[in-house]
């Protein structure tokens, strides 16, 4: 597997280098057309305009949403225009309610997603709906990137955040490219199952198929000296000197699976280098 089709969106200019930067040294190693999404957003919530807020009103709010997203375009072009790799700009105006289906319908035909942290000085709610619905409703693989993430250094070290699931399956095989390229990869398993089908071995046969693809793998496992495991992940890629982590996403909602859960929430809240995530 190849990423031959990179999504990023943008809302806010002022936090959006981080994952735009990213994307085009994705892209430069790939080969791989970039997309980016300029987005507009309508912060008001559903229902507002039935409290009596008058016309001229809705009108400012369209008009701002708008400029925002002319703004984000600009940006956008500006910044690609000298990078040498293919690339599409488009923009759009959506309601905060509406933004999901918005983004998912474009995530839904990329390979890859790379993203801004949602969490963090600057970001707004719709940050949080963005990285949910590529991951949930789109089911696109999705790289977040922190604030101060230098674009141009390679993924050396990896960690694996398994622990047998689909999600964490999911995201291994959507990171086979960054895997292969990598110096090392650690499987890292926190408190493993006493009665699970891998307890005699925790990560071996993951590590097996890995090795076949040429991915330098090696297993840690750990306890749960912390109270969250997100917590025990991250001091983990501390000790080690990890350059990204790749996990499953998990969502909580009894409504709809479009609300991260609180390991997927605590990790994203937290990281300081780049997480890739699946659902």
């Amino acid at each position: 597997m190849t990423y031959k089709t990179l999504l990023t969106v943008i809302t806010d200019p002022t936090i959006a280098k981080p994952a735009l930067d990213r994307a085009v040294a994705i892209a430069h190693a790939e080969e791989a057309h970039l997309d980016v999404l300029c987005i507009g957003v309508d912060r008001t919530q559903t229902g507002y305009y039935y409290a009596g807020a008058s016309a001229v009103f809705q009108q400012e709010v369209i008009e701002k949403a708008k400029e925002e997203a002319v703004a984000a375009e600009t940006y956008a072009n500006e910044h690609l225009a000298n990078e040498g790799i293919p690339f599409a700009v488009d923009k759009a105006v959506a309601q905060l309610a509406g933004l999901g289906r918005l983004v998912a319908h474009r995530a839904r035909f990329s390979d890859l997603v790379v993203l801004p942290r949602p969490y963090g000085k600057g970001c707004g709610q719709e940050q949080e709906t963005i990285v949910e619905s590529t991951l949930f409703e789109g089911q696109v693989p999705t790289l977040v990137v922190p604030p101060k993430t230098k674009a141009n250094v390679e993924a050396k070290c990896i960690i694996i955040a398994w622990n047998e699931s689909t999600e964490a399956m999911a995201a291994v095989r959507a990171a086979l490219p960054a895997l292969i390229a990598a110096d090392s990869v650690n499987i890292t398993v926190i408190d493993p199952p006493q009665h699970g089908p891998d307890r005699s071995d925790p990560g071996g046969a993951l590590s097996q198929m890995l090795v076949r693809h040429g991915v330098k793998a090696e297993i840690t496992v750990l306890a749960k000296t912390m109270p969250r495991v997100s917590d025990v992940l991250l001091r983990h890629a501390r000790d080690i000197n990890a350059d990204m982590i790749v996990m499953g996403a998990y969502g909580h909602s009894r409504f709809r699976e479009a609300i991260l859960g609180g390991a997927t929430r605590n990790m994203l809240e937290n990281t300081k280098i780049p997480v890739l995530m699946a659902h």
